[in-house]
Parts: structure tokens; C-alpha cells; sequence
């Protein structure tokens, strides 16, 4: 299953999994990005949050975030270690099983291979053995997502996106999903070299005449305002963007 249409506003929650993020020890790249790219297609992230490698809190949180969002993306967690937590933690709040998933396992076997022909030797001297049925274990009725970067396949299920929390693979995985998160909510901006303070109450006034979200997003380094317009309708931001050009001082991105 893909992403729920059914609202105009399509809204997505991201949730990281990984007891190293909370400790400071990554820094959660995974988020932005995905918060990025999805907005980038129309959709609205509506909440990111980072949950640690405990099953029950995993567990509870996806069903929330199941319940709350049209679609929910899960980064972390995967595979076949002692910590990778997320398909069960997935299963158990969708009361259904952990499955071998027979495409998983076929895509799980053939790169496991690759690696061992690439470096017998390493293979050899820490006797790698590979429980190839638990990399390929998905909740049932998932499609597995191929991970044309490293071994963990990724899934979606009812709304429920998971992705590796290796960046790399992380991007490789969403890249075959990316098309089922359009929205139809539009979002433009423009700069402004003002301070933000000043801008205030002219951004409050765009909001409500044209019934948009104003965002205002200050950067030390240049000191200007970028300022983001954004709203199901284009022609309210078209609109919208228009009326602060009269209003604000704005430069050329």
C-alpha cells in the first residue's frame, strides 16, 4: 500500500530510530533530508521525532504516528542484528506476524554473495555467516523496497515506510519510493534582506488574508530572511507572494 490520498493535505511523520542519535553520537541527517525531499513533492511533514532501540516505545509510537499521519516514514532499526528492532516493533503495533519475504530474501542472498565472491578473504578469516532469513523478515502483507546500496530491504506497509539508517542506503531505498509521496500542497519563497522583526507583522497580515502558512527563516551568514509561502492552492500562493513583493524589500536568490 502507498501513501493515503485521501486528503488534499497529504501528512507525513518521520520517526529515527537509533539510541546513537539520542546520545549525540550521529548527528540525524536522515530527517532533513527525507523532510526535504518529501516537501519537494508536495506533501507536509507534520512531525519528525527520534525514539531509542526499545521495542515497547517503538512500538507505541509508530501506532500513534500511524493513526495521526497519512504516511509515516522509519529510518533505522533494519536488518539482522540484535538491535535492529523496527520490523518487529512494526509488526506488533500493526498486530500482524514477521515473515521471510521470498523477493527480500532473493535480493538478500544475491548480495550476500556479490560480497563473499568481492572478498573471500575477509569472509575467511571472520567467519561471516550471514542469517540471510532474518535480514529478509518483513510484517506481513509488506512490499519489500529494494536497497540497490547495501544489504537491508526496505518496506512499506499500510502507510508505514521503513528505511536503513545508513544515509547511503537510506537514499538508495527512498529513491524507489519517492513518486508515492506527491501531495498537492505547493510551496514557493522569496528573500528578503530585512530582519525578521521587521517583517513580522506584514508576514502575519499575508497569512491571513490569503488563508496560507508563512514560515521565516532568518540565516546568520548572509542576514537575510528567507520567507516560504505555502498552501494547498498555488494561485493563494502565487497570490499571496505577490502581495508581500509590494510590501517587503526582496533580492534575486
Amino acid at each position: 500500500m502507498s501513501v493515503r490520498h485521501d486528503v488534499v493535505d497529504v501528512r507525513i511523520g518521520i520517526l529515527t530510530v537509533g539510541d546513537e542519535i539520542l546520545a549525540g553520537e550521529t548527528t540525524n541527517t536522515n530527517a532533513s533530508w527525507l523532510a526535504e525531499q518529501v516537501t519537494r513533492r508536495g506533501a507536509t511533514v507534520r512531525r519528525i521525532l527520534v525514539v531509542p532501540d526499545e521495542p515497547p516505545v517503538l512500538e507505541e509510537t509508530v501506532a500513534r504516528f500511524h493513526e495521526a499521519y497519512d504516511a509515516t516514514l522509519l529510518t533505522g532499526g533494519l536488518g539482522g542484528t540484535h538491535d535492529d528492532v523496527t520490523v518487529p516493533a512494526v509488526a506488533a503495533a500493526l498486530d500482524c506476524e514477521v515473515v521471510v519475504d521470498g523477493d527480500a530474501l532473493a535480493a538478500v542472498e544475491e548480495t550476500a554473495r556479490e560480497f563473499a565472491d568481492q572478498n573471500p578473504e575477509l569472509v575467511e578469516k571472520y567467519e561471516l555467516d550471514l542469517d540471510t532469513e532474518a535480514w529478509a523478515s518483513l510484517p506481513a502483507g509488506g512490499r519489500a523496497i529494494d536497497n540497490p546500496v547495501g544489504l537491508a530491504p526496505g518496506c512499506a506497509v499500510d502507510g508505514l515506510y521503513l528505511l536503513p539508517g545508513v544515509p547511503a542506503e537510506m537514499r538508495g531505498v527512498f529513491g524507489n519510493v519517492a513518486d508515492e509521496f506527491g501531495g498537492d500542497r505547493v510551496s514557493r519563497s522569496l528573500v528578503s534582506p530585512a530582519p525578521e522583526g521587521a517583517l513580522t507583522e506584514t508576514l502575519e497580515t499575508a497569512r491571513d488574508e490569503f488563508d496560507v502558512a508563512v514560515g521565516s527563516y532568518p540565516s546568520r551568514e548572509d542576514r537575510q530572511v528567507r520567507v516560504r509561502v505555502s498552501a494547498p492552492d498555488g494561485d493563494r500562493v502565487d497570490d499571496a507572494l505577490d502581495w508581500l513583493d509590494e510590501r517587503i524589500e526582496t533580492v534575486d536568490e
